[in-house]
């Protein structure tokens, strides 16, 4: 049990760190592209760690599942909604 309790919270601290990174990217980076480039990898992979180890410390139950189809909702809208900012973007221009 102390075990599962270690591994979420060094998940829930990875996760928090690449939130951390990619914020720190959207205030410093350049132009468009850039910005969403370190949110949109930042952020699919901070939600990842972060829900994976609330799955951890939640157990198997209705709440783990929900959270495995946010990860998976997170997974598939994030890389669209990317190339549809770019794709404005590029035609803006």
């Amino acid at each position: 049990m102390l075990f599962v309790h270690i591994l979420s919270t060094i998940m829930l601290l990875i996760g928090s760190f690449f939130f951390l990174v990619g914020t720190i990217g959207l205030i410093r980076m350049p132009d468009v592209y850039s910005k969403m480039h370190a949110t949109t990898k930042c952020d699919t992979l901070g939600a990842g760690f972060i829900m994976a180890g609330l799955m951890l410390l939640t157990g198997f139950s209705g709440v783990t599942i929900k959270l495995l189809l946010i990860i998976v909702f997170i997974w598939l809208t994030n890389p669209t909604a990317a190339h549809i900012i770019a794709k404005a973007n590029y035609r803006k221009k």
